[in-house]
């Protein structure tokens, strides 16, 4: 049968008629961590909600109840296909927000079991291909051509300016697309993401894209990951070999870009974080540690459920039951953080990446990403201030992240360093060597590495006693 049309909502609580907690609904974005909040103090660790189209799930708010879930695919399955309300008859209409996020593909997201290790396999074998200093060299190529455009002109917003372009203008470079591609993907991804009326469309967008790339490599390899996935003795096939591509560019650009931004909100508007960080207490690594236990890229992960009756959090959970892994609820949850005001450096026990066998495979390259592009920044734009007051900023909600809409900021305007196109700076451009390179290819020449962070904490001092 076709899903039901959505009741109208409770104006005042966004309640659906069972009463459960709308999380597409008004308060849930306005202030989704106000709402978590709620929902642990009324039901526990473990609340019952409702989705868009009103479909219902559990979402976990407890730390140990997401390692829970996340560690255990035997009772808690990847596999979307396990849904009960699929094999029931509900349909999700092609235009449905969340049809990206629960179609079954070949992918890691969707299975679990020897067809799961098989594709990890494959994945992080790749990804650790990847010489971190020539990823480090594009990030840095990449951002300094971003800051080159607005530079001279003393204001920017650094959300559309800066960290919605650079993680997916590198991660384009590493899975083997053309340059021109990355800023239209960059508006797909997103938009398929963030589950708005056209992500159908651009989810379309993204695959046809991905499908011509893998084409592309089948005649001509190179020194990328979609090469080294079509090489891989997992033998994928070219639907698999798809699959991840997109996978990976999708988790590159999502959880990095948000990443970028909220940290650069802190250096320009937390005190604490700045004395901080001015004060040589804390390196750039250990600020995006803080950053990933308080602003999660990803609020929530959708896509768990039950593979049988089992009890979790003190509730119920029925076999087949859809879960969502609450993130930001589980960073903040009173049992392990009794105190938020205390730092947590050094701490990688955040939930930010997920945990378990589907844990984030390529979240050292997100940190590299974010560390190199915001040292850049930062380097490059020594007097950077906030230009609006801190209230004045807003996200945009959805169900499964918050989005600074803007950062808007001033600096004094500069002359453009005139990168070319295949440039960093001064010296050759070198693309991202491989560690151990195929059998008859001679491994590229490693690229050198990037300045190191000695000169940034001075001017980070200077700004910082200035303000």
């Amino acid at each position: 049968m076709n899903m039901p049309s959505p009741p109208p909502e409770c104006p005042a609580h966004g309640l659906g008629p069972d009463g459960r907690q709308r999380l597409h609904g008004p308060e849930a974005r306005r202030d989704p961590m106000a709402l978590y909040e709620k929902l642990r103090a009324e039901h526990g660790p473990v609340a019952p909600v409702l989705v868009h189209g009103d479909l219902p799930a559990w979402l976990v708010l407890g730390h140990n109840e997401n390692l829970e879930v996340a560690r255990n695919p035997s009772r808690f399955s990847r596999d979307p296909r396990t849904w009960r309300a699929a094999r029931e008859g509900t349909v999700i209409p092609a235009d449905h927000p969340l049809g990206p996020m629960v179609t079954w593909w070949p992918v890691i997201n969707f299975n679990d079991g020897p067809v799961f290790e098989r594709l990890r396999g494959a994945v992080l074998d790749s990804l650790q291909r990847f010489d971190r200093r020539g990823v480090r060299r594009y990030v840095t190529r990449f951002a300094h051509q971003l800051i080159d455009g607005f530079v001279a002109q003393g204001r920017a917003d650094l959300v559309a300016d800066f960290s919605s372009q650079l993680p997916m203008l590198v991660a384009t470079q590493l899975v083997g697309a053309p340059e021109e591609h990355g800023p239209k993907l960059v508006r797909a991804v997103r938009d398929m993401i963030q589950g708005t009326e056209s992500a159908l469309a651009s989810d379309e967008y993204v695959t046809t894209t991905l499908y011509q790339l893998v084409e592309n490599k089948k005649a001509a390899r190179g020194h990328d990951l979609t090469s080294w996935l079509l090489d891989h003795h997992a033998d994928l096939t070219d639907v698999e070999v798809l699959a991840h591509v997109r996978v990976v560019l999708v988790a590159a650009y999502e959880t990095t870009a948000n990443l970028i931004a909220n940290t650069l909100r802190m250096v320009l508007t937390d005190h604490r974080f700045r004395a901080s960080l001015s004060g040589g207490r804390m390196t750039l690594p250990d600020a995006l540690e803080q950053v990933l236990w308080d602003q999660p890229p990803l609020n929530t992960i959708l896509g768990r459920w039950a593979t049988a009756d089992t009890v979790l959090g003190g509730q119920q959970i029925k076999g087949g039951d859809m879960l969502l892994l609450g993130l930001v609820a589980g960073n903040v949850d009173p049992e392990i953080r009794p105190d938020l005001s205390q730092p947590v450096h050094g701490n990688r026990s955040h939930l930010a990446f997920s945990a378990g066998p589907h844990e984030c495979p390529g979240q050292d390259i997100g940190r590299a990403i974010a560390d190199t592009g915001i040292e850049a920044l930062l380097s490059r734009l020594p007097d950077i201030e906030l230009s609006v007051d801190d209230s004045a900023l807003k996200r945009r909600g959805t169900l499964m992240s918050q989005h600074l809409e803007e950062l808007p900021v001033t600096f004094t305007p500069q002359r453009p360093v005139g990168v070319p196109a295949g440039g960093t700076g001064p010296g050759p451009e070198q693309p991202p060597a491989a560690s151990h390179a195929p059998d008859g290819v001679p491994a590229a020449a490693r690229p050198r590495s990037p300045a190191g962070l000695q000169n940034l904490w001075p001017w980070l001092g200077r700004l910082f006693r200035r303000r």
